[in-house]
This record gives structure tokens, C-alpha cells and sequence, in this order.
């Protein structure tokens, strides 16, 4: 930390250009972060993308000083048609989004607007979709909790799934502890899927499931390692869901980060 040194009355008439280089710099206007992470298996929501193989996925993120962000994300899927909800996806998923965050004393918000794009998806089929999302953040020491929700209106080509309703909601809430003296956080998390992108179970007319997870992360430096336990309450009837990679596993992941 660089130390400011002069005399009281000499601050108070002004600072002279030695003292305003000793002043401490503010931070930079924009920031750049990114990561790369290998995971034994791609969940989203609690729904396998890659048929239960590992994945790779990396990130690349620009951020504003004034709180405004933007960035990508990028992972394999499963491109031979094993997953039904991906059938026509192609093998790779690209996630753009951009947005606004800001943290008022211990209290943090977070909007934006997500897209989801297919780029290898095969021609005629509807894949892509847009998705605002928001949340708060609570956190006093080192625990944290953190309550969101996402929204695709329907209308969309990759919501497009049947003649009747086709948007769909995501609500969700977090809670995590960094374990004292040591480098684990601990997260548990549950969210509920209801619309275009619930009706994963065998009744057409259900569209809605709930998706759980609990996580144990290890950070030191840029590198990361973690498992999660993933669940749902997608039917097991018939082995139903453990067929199609939406019910419990346990996965594990290893990133870096810069």
C-alpha cells in the first residue's frame, strides 16, 4: 500500500505533485478476467448437456469501473443427439451476456441479459434464446446467501418447443461459507424451473422441476478444484432420469483463473 507523506498544513492548502503521485492509484477503468475449467460432466439447471462426459468451458470478461460489464462463456455439449433437449444443438454453446452490478455496503446487485447460442446447431433448427436475469447478495463475513431469477419470454426460436406457453422462469437461491483457516467455500444451492424449459419429465403436460446442488471448492492462487453433488426431482421411474443424465451425480472440476 503506498503511504501518502507530507505535512498536516501542506494537505489541507493542497496537495504539491510529489504528494499527488504518492496518493493511492485508483483502480483501473476497465478490467479484463477470464478462466478455463475442466469439469467431468456439464450440468445446467440440474440437465446433463454433454450425455454425462466432461467438458470444457472458459470465459473471458470485460468490466467496467462504473459497475457495467460484459463477456462470454463457452462450452462443448453433446453433439450427437443422445440428450433430447440439445437434439440439433450441435456440439458447441456459446453464452454472451452483459450487465450491471453494483454492492451497497454488504448488499450486492446483479442484472443483465443473457444469450444462448448454438453456432454448430444444424440448419432450420431453433436453438437460440435471450434470458434477463437479476439478483441480490447478502454477505457478512464468510458467509454469503444470494437469491435470483431468470426469465426467457416466450416467442423465442429456441423456446419454441410446443403450440402452447413457451417462456420460461428460473428462480433460485444460494448460500455459501468459506471454511476458517483453510481455502474450502462451501455452497448449497436450489432452484425451480418452470415453462419451456421444464418439461423434462415423461408427462407432456408437466413443465415445471426443481434442481439442488450442494459444492465443496478449494482456491488457491488462479487454481480451482471442486466437487458437486447434483440432484433433481425429475421421476426415477424406470430409471427414467439417471437414463437421460437429469438425476443425482456427483461431478468434479478443476480451472484456473487470471
Amino acid at each position: 500500500m503506498r503511504i501518502v507523506i507530507g505535512l498536516i498544513g501542506l494537505a489541507i492548502v493542497g496537495a504539491t505533485p510529489a504528494l499527488a503521485q504518492d496518493q493511492t492509484a485508483p483502480p483501473p477503468e476497465i478490467t479484463l478476467t477470464g478462466g478455463a475449467t475442466l469439469t467431468s460432466d456439464y450440468r445446467f439447471r440440474g440437465l446433463t448437456r454433454t450425455d454425462g462426459d466432461p467438458a470444457v468451458q472458459s470465459t473471458v470478461t470485460v468490466a467496467s469501473r462504473t459497475g457495467f460489464y460484459a463477456g462470454t462463456w463457452v462450452s462443448n455439449i453433446d453433439g450427437s443427439d443422445k440428450t433430447p433437449l440439445l437434439r440439433g444443438h450441435g456440439d458447441t454453446e456459446i453464452d454472451l451476456y452483459g450487465g450491471y452490478t453494483r454492492t451497497f455496503s454488504a448488499i450486492g446487485v446483479d442484472a443483465g441479459l443473457l444469450y444462448y447460442a448454438y453456432p454448430g446447431g444444424i440448419k432450420g433448427v431453433k436453438t437460440d434464446y435471450f434470458e434477463p436475469y437479476a439478483s441480490l447478495r447478502y454477505t457478512l463475513g464468510p458467509v454469503s446467501a444470494k437469491v435470483g431469477g431468470n426469465y426467457a419470454w416466450g416467442g423465442q426460436p429456441g423456446l419454441d418447443a410446443t403450440p402452447r406457453r413457451n417462456d420460461n422462469l428460473y428462480l433460485y437461491g444460494e448460500a455459501s461459507i468459506g471454511v476458517p483457516r483453510t481455502p474450502v467455500t462451501l455452497k448449497g444451492h436450489v432452484g425451480h424451473t418452470q415453462g419451456a424449459l421444464g418439461m423434462v419429465n415423461p408427462d407432456p403436460a408437466d413443465d415445471r422441476y426443481w434442481d439442488w446442488s450442494v459444492n465443496a471448492e478449494a482456491v488457491g492462487g488462479p487454481i480451482k478444484v471442486g466437487m458437486t453433488y447434483v440432484d433433481t426431482d425429475v421421476t426415477e421411474q424406470g430409471g427414467y432420469a439417471r437414463r437421460l443424465g437429469r438425476g443425482s451425480t456427483m461431478l468434479g472440476y478443476v480451472g484456473f483463473s487470471f
